[in-house]
């Protein structure tokens, strides 16, 4: 048992030094000298694109999640199949929106700087740029960062709706990632909307036997099931009733009296420390600054840097 443990500390130790040793090509600024006006071209376009649909910000922050979880922060989300097998095809990113963002911007940048600005580096600063769109959270994005040549629908495993506490931490750890960016992250979910077929499990048969979740609040659980009937597979609920297109604590409030919409969400609540962050966010004291520092920590994932990939010349297609 404790040689076991060892291991796990161990594996968890290597992830994160090899994350460390890759992210050292990561910097503030990183195009300074090569395309110094790199940043502002991407806000333009960004802000744009918001002014017309500010609901494609959280399917946008969602896709910089997406990318990072799978092969790191390296575009691979972004790459098209011409069999429907890239990572864009697997179920979790079919509903994915704003492809075209990345593709304006990276037309912009081709322009003033060709073959400079990575489609990875565009995406994490779209990330950012959407939130600032919608008056949410700014941070400093580290950029330097290369593209991957592979996107393959079969790597997709990603956190899920349905995850419990302790699947959720080990993934996030496997991530170099720790409960409280977990439940900072999970705060991504204050803005957007979740569709029924998942969470109508929480509502009419959570262990099989036609019941309910009894994490979630009755009231609650008696307002969805007037919007989710248990065949439902299209209706759109808000994330943050009432407040799903502002980027602010109330998803926190709302997990707190038992009404995230997701069984991923109430999980935050089985934990001590995830449990104490959720309560220390509702008080609405530090959430847009960790924010930022989770974001950064995310984007740190797997990246490729250096002379490793490439830097695409259209966002869909390797070199």
């Amino acid at each position: 048992m404790v040689a076991s443990k060892r291991l796990v500390v161990s594996f968890f130790l290597l992830v994160l030094l090899l994350a460390e040793a890759n992210a050292k090509g990561l910097k503030v600024g990183f195009y300074s000298k090569t395309c110094p006006h790199a940043e502002g071209i991407v806000r333009k376009v960004v802000f744009a694109a918001m002014k017309k649909a500010p609901t494609l910000g959280a399917p946008l922050l969602r896709m910089f999640f997406h990318d990072c979880f799978v092969r790191g922060c390296d575009g691979s989300i972004l790459l098209d199949s011409s069999n429907n097998q890239a990572e864009k095809n697997a179920v979790p990113n079919l509903s994915l929106r704003g492809f075209g963002i990345i593709d304006d911007s990276k037309a912009a940048l081709e322009k003033v700087c060709p073959g400079i600005v990575s489609c990875s580096d565009i995406l994490a600063l779209i990330a950012r740029d959407a939130m600032v769109a919608l008056e949410g959270p700014t941070w400093e994005v580290e950029t330097g960062r290369r593209d991957g040549r592979v996107s393959n629908i079969n790597e997709v495993n990603l956190p899920s709706p349905f995850d419990n506490i302790a699947k959720l931490i080990t993934d996030f750890r496997t991530k170099g990632l720790n409960e409280k960016d977990l439940v900072i992250l999970s705060g991504g979910h204050t803005i957007g909307m979740g569709h029924c077929p998942l969470m109508t499990n929480r509502l009419y048969n959570f262990t099989g036997r036609g019941d309910s979740d009894p994490s979630l609040d009755s009231e609650y659980a008696a307002n969805l099931r007037k919007k989710c009937k248990p065949t439902d597979t299209t209706t759109a609920l808000e994330m943050d009733p009432g407040s799903f297109k502002t980027f602010d604590v109330s998803y926190f409030k709302l997990v707190a009296k038992r009404r995230g919409l997701f069984q991923s969400d109430a999980a935050l609540l089985d934990n001590t420390k995830t449990r104490a962050y959720v309560f220390q966010q509702a008080r609405g004291s530090t959430f847009f600054h960790d924010f930022g520092v989770s974001m950064v920590k995310m984007g740190r994932i797997g990246v490729l840097t250096g002379r490793a990939g490439e830097i695409r010349k259209m966002c869909r297609v390797p070199n």
